[in-house]
């Protein structure tokens, strides 16, 4: 490893350590690119704790930035495939980690590249993720196989509640990624706790990813439904999804409701995972 990478361990972290760090390898923080370094040793060590990574796992990180997460998550004995977009801190972490042999270094986008192409078999995946494109990754990565066991990802504060929601204040990211897995808000992380400092609050989102329930054509169908209760989802359902799907006559949408037991002058956002499955198999197929 480069000369004072020590200076990014649990153990000596801070933003003093992080801002020396970045002066001496002429490396400057892209907000463009949302990079906030991690700056906390606890809650850096909290993260590794909560992906309780095994030696010898295979785990994908999003955006490494200066390898401080990269660091500990070698330290367990992972086997970690860091995809990086930016050149300067790709070849950085070539660098820094030029002797060890449990990292695999992709310098790409990773919304890009095909999760088949990183990694094969059982995998986790363990990123402080670059806030703007965390319902991309999400996507990405929930979507086609090999899906990850789990997922434990830092992202904005909001945007984890919002995932980790209970029926009532569902959106459609939330219905997406907890139809494919057990999600839990794990802990909050305070803007103190970067370098740079971000404008919001941060939490880690932990997730268990569940066996498939639908096949591919099945799902297309439950996204589609979903899509449409959620372009209106503070309106009644009823009145939703008769404007949304057109075609849909209102006589079949009544049964389908009734069959599913959900009151037609329920809110889209009030609906959980299992009766949107239900409902899509009272209606398909859709119009």
């Amino acid at each position: 490893m480069t000369g004072g990478a020590e200076e990014l361990d649990a153990a000596h972290l801070g933003p003093e350590a992080v801002q020396r760090y970045l002066r001496r390898h002429a490396l400057t923080a892209r907000r463009s690119l949302s990079q906030n370094h991690l700056a906390d040793g606890a809650i850096l060590e909290r993260i590794v704790e909560v992906a309780a990574v095994r030696p010898g796992e295979r785990v994908v990180e999003v955006g490494p930035g200066l390898g401080i997460l990269t660091a500990a998550l070698l330290g367990r004995g992972a086997q970690v495939t860091a995809v990086e977009l930016d050149r300067r801190l790709a070849g950085h972490l070539r660098e820094r980690f030029a002797e060890h042999p449990g990292l695999r270094l992709v310098e790409a986008d990773f919304l890009d590249v095909p999760v088949p192409e990183l990694v094969a078999g059982p995998w986790a995946l363990v990123a402080n993720v670059p806030y703007h494109i965390t319902s991309p990754i999400l996507h990405h990565v929930l979507g086609p196989e090999p899906r990850p066991q789990r997922f434990v990802m830092m992202v904005q504060r909001e945007v984890a509640e919002r995932i980790a929601a209970a029926p009532g204040a569902m959106s459609y990211l939330s219905v997406f990624v907890q139809y494919h897995a057990t999600v839990r808000l794990a802990f909050t992380v305070p803007a103190a706790a970067f370098e740079p400092a971000p404008e919001v609050d941060s939490a880690v989102l932990v997730g268990e990813t569940r066996p498939r329930r639908l096949d591919p054509e099945a799902e297309e169908e439950l996204w589609r439904l979903v899509q449409a209760g959620f372009r209106e989802r503070r309106k009644m359902i009823h009145n939703v999804l008769t404007r949304q799907l057109r075609g849909l006559p209102r006589e079949r949408l009544d049964a389908a409701l009734a069959s599913s037991r959900i009151s037609p002058q329920r809110r889209p956002q009030t609906l959980s995972v299992e009766e949107w499955l239900c409902l899509r198999a009272q209606l398909t197929p859709l119009p």
